[in-house]
């Protein structure tokens, strides 16, 4: 998408409209997003209702959150990839591999998060 030259509230507007894009195009075509997405929208009840201080919700919730930030992060790498070229190669694997093992990281994160604050 070309450069816009918007600037100060229209920028933040503009911004705002494709990072609706960009969590609609996720949700579409991925379906890790979906899954985390659920998953996320099950578990903030249970952070409100388990998380005995603000503090202890507000780690929760963003533990869960983050999961939900790499994961896009995650497919857009993919996206680039993907839109470079679909043949096999070893740069190419690697970035797709990073990312996913990132994602994996970030659930390891909300999980000891989870356990930590819970128990």
């Amino acid at each position: 998408m070309a450069k816009t030259g918007a600037t100060g509230f229209t920028r933040i507007i503009n911004a705002a409209g494709y990072s609706w894009l960009g969590f609609k195009a996720a949700y579409r075509h991925e379906a890790a997003f979906r899954q985390e997405l659920w998953l996320c929208i099950l578990l903030v009840p249970a952070a409100l209702y388990f998380g005995e201080t603000l503090m202890d919700k507000a780690i929760l919730i963003s533990s869960l959150l983050f999961i939900l930030i790499v994961e896009l992060i995650n497919s857009a790498i993919e996206a680039v990839v993907d839109r470079v070229g679909d043949e096999l190669h070893e740069l190419s694997g690697r970035a797709k591999d990073m990312g996913s093992s990132a994602v994996f990281l970030a659930i390891g994160i909300a999980v000891v998060v989870w356990v930590g604050v819970l128990f």
